[in-house]
């Protein structure tokens, strides 16, 4: 048998194991997805059992971090879905514009592109100035990274992109300053995030917002974690706020649903009722 394949009995003893020694509680992602993670963190890492993982996630504080990252690691880009940006454009920012303060919450952010996204589309309106964006991630290098707005060059044409599909009518390198093969993004935007390690899973609410994205989250959670981050999502939102999912996530069926309008059906955008 291939060592770097783990079994279901193995998965269920590291799970029990990070939430017993450290209160990391993955025992509700979905199960294909984490299995996944873990065989690649192993093929990479070059373990050559289970038993050696579990030894070093429990002895090695540095792997510990190194492992939570791996497996929470979430794939992003500036822009994405880009009709999703463009309908927030026209839909959304006018409504956020008769606020007199916006909050806006990026709730289990990655690496933050999306939230570097949403502060350009604030400047462009001219509401930047009287806004917040909260971006929160269980993964701490995330977070550094959301929180330095430092991202690689190679990348830049594609959001570039991104950027005109969603309705940018600026030229997009206006907003970052070219280091060698790195994009830095402007001060201007960075000082409008506040930038923190949260866990949707078991921390609470901790402010009302007119809008919180929760996007391509969700996905790695089964049924019954996903209804405990949308409720926390649904406390978080005050009436008539805004909330944005991933491209394949809904509220449908979730018990949070009877409280929303869909807004942008196709763009996965609902509206708290009143």
């Amino acid at each position: 048998m291939d060592p770097n394949i783990i079994r279901e009995e193995e998965i269920e003893q590291l799970l029990a194991g990070l939430l017993d020694l450290y209160g990391y509680d993955f025992t509700n992602y979905a199960r294909a997805s984490l299995r996944r993670r873990i065989n690649r963190i192993m093929i990479v890492d070059k373990l050559p059992s289970f038993a050696e993982l579990f030894y070093k996630i429990k002895s090695d504080p540095a792997y510990l971090k190194h492992f939570v990252a791996e497996v929470t690691v979430n794939v992003t880009e500036m822009f994405r879905d880009p009709q999703v940006y463009a309908t927030i454009r026209r839909e959304v920012l006018p409504v956020l514009a008769t606020y007199p303060f916006i909050r806006i919450w990026h709730a289990g952010c990655a690496t933050g592109e999306e939230v570097y996204s949403m502060a350009i589309l604030l400047e462009e309106s001219g509401l930047l100035h009287k806004s917040l964006l909260y971006a929160t991630d269980l993964n701490h290098n995330m977070v550094e990274q959301v929180r330095s707005g430092i991202f690689p060059m190679r990348h830049m044409k594609q959001y570039s992109e991104n950027y005109i599909a969603a309705g940018g009518k600026q030229d997009f390198s206006q907003y970052y300053t070219a280091k060698y093969d790195r994009a830095v993004f402007s001060s201007t935007l960075r000082k409008k995030l506040i930038v923190a390690t949260h866990n949707l899973v078991s921390d609470s609410s901790f402010n009302e917002f007119q809008m919180i994205f929760c996007r391509n989250v969700l996905i790695y959670f089964d049924k019954t974690l996903q209804e405990k981050v949308l409720q926390l999502l649904d406390n978080s939102l005050e009436q008539r706020g805004f909330l944005v999912l991933g491209t394949k996530e809904n509220l449908r069926f979730s018990a949070i649903a009877p409280g929303y309008l869909p807004l942008a059906p196709k763009d996965k955008i609902w509206r708290k009722r009143q």
